[in-house]
């Protein structure tokens, strides 16, 4: 990752994840308002815009996301890598965050899932991706829920 900051970025014109595969989930998000593209399974799709740690940049990817309670949840799973996925490691050190549902835009702060409020959206989120179940048993580390509480 470069630690160049890139001219323009902001919450309101990010740089979209550099994976192809991602890039063009991103623009089919875009162009539809969230109704493409259609995840394996139906489970339900998000943008997520984060702050690097470093650069400090804006960066957008794309994310299964759910609504609980009016607060947006995400799976920072990485499919079950050793290691937290970047924009993990973002929101941790810039918790305010952008959160595109669909066609809502949602400013906030991200945080990491208490003990307490993690197996009840675990299951939430198992239910709507299954995969995350075996993506835990690949891996050693804690895979954290994110919660996304709107701005006020």
């Amino acid at each position: 990752m470069t630690t160049e900051s890139v001219a323009g970025a902001s919450p309101e014109n990010p740089i979209d994840n550099e994976q192809e595969w991602v890039a063009k989930q991103i623009a089919e998000y875009l162009a539809t308002d969230g109704e493409k593209p259609v995840f394996p399974g139906g489970a339900p799709l998000v943008l997520l815009t984060t702050q690097g740690r470093k650069s400090g940049d804006w960066r957008r990817t794309c994310l299964i996301g759910a609504e609980d309670e009016g607060r947006q949840i995400m799976v920072a799973s990485m499919g079950g890598a050793p290691q937290h996925p970047v924009w993990y490691l973002n929101l941790e050190a810039n918790p305010e965050v952008v959160v595109q549902n669909k066609g809502r835009i949602i400013r906030g702060t991200a945080r990491t899932a208490t003990p307490e409020e993690k197996p009840a959206l675990w299951e939430k989120m198992v239910g709507l991706y299954p995969d995350y179940a075996d993506y835990q048993t690949k891996t050693d580390r804690e895979i954290p829920i994110v919660i996304v509480d709107p701005a006020a």
